[in-house]
């Protein structure tokens, strides 16, 4: 749509008050429309903003895809992992204060995942610029898996061991690496001045609710690990 054929303000506080809808905003209501849609990244199909994400396991990137691009890299052996949709919170899962202090993570956030190309398992944590990776214990993770072998059966690069234990919470998931991604971004963009202020905050605890809840992602929050 050109400037020229924009709408004015006052046209568009006419078609509110109830006058007969014009050309464009038919045109509105289909980009409208368009834009609740997003994109397969492989083959560029149209796909739902609820949609499956692949993991670029050379550079960490997460990519939407659409059900058949995520299909074919769920079968094939190249550099593209499908992720798990779902996400599972560890009832039982059993973890310290004294064992938690040992994995020296300096929030009371972070995301544990075995890395198949590194062979070894790596530490990150949310922070104002994005996911940040921490030296991690071997001797405190083995223990800890010693005591949760849950933890034996994440699905390498693609889930994670997550963990909120912000204030008071002592939350423990099973979850797939977009939503740690997710919780990143969040994290990233919506910190502000030296204590993040109330509202990223906030963000993060309904991202912990709805995770808990087993509501889907949405969209996708690209990025690195």
């Amino acid at each position: 749509m050109s400037t020229s054929s924009a709408p004015t303000l006052a046209a568009i506080a006419v078609t509110a008050l109830g006058a007969p809808p014009r050309p464009w905003v038919a045109a509105l209501r289909g980009f409208a429309a368009a834009s609740r849609l997003a994109r397969c990244e492989l083959c560029g199909q149209a796909i739902d903003l609820v949609h499956d994400h692949l993991l670029e396991t050379p550079v960490r990137r997460t990519l939407c895809a659409c059900s058949a691009c995520a299909a074919r890299a769920e079968v094939g052996t190249g550099d593209l992992r499908r992720i798990p949709a779902e996400a599972r919170l560890l009832d039982d899962f059993r973890m310290s204060d004294g064992e938690w202090d040992a994995m020296a993570i300096p929030i009371g956030l972070a995301f544990f995942y075995a890395s198949a190309r590194e062979g070894r398992v790596v530490a990150m944590y949310p922070g104002p610029a994005g996911a940040v990776e921490s030296l991690l214990d071997l001797a405190a993770w083995s223990a800890l898996v010693e005591a949760n072998p849950v933890l034996s059966t994440l699905r390498p690069d693609v889930e994670a061991l997550l963990v909120n234990r912000v204030g008071a919470a002592r939350q423990y998931f099973q979850a797939p690496i977009d939503r740690c991604f997710a919780l990143a971004g969040l994290m990233r963009m919506q910190w502000h001045g030296l204590s993040g202020g109330a509202a990223v905050w906030e963000s993060i605890d309904r991202f912990f609710v709805d995770l808990a809840a087993g509501r889907p992602l949405v969209h996708a929050v690209h990025g690195h690990a």
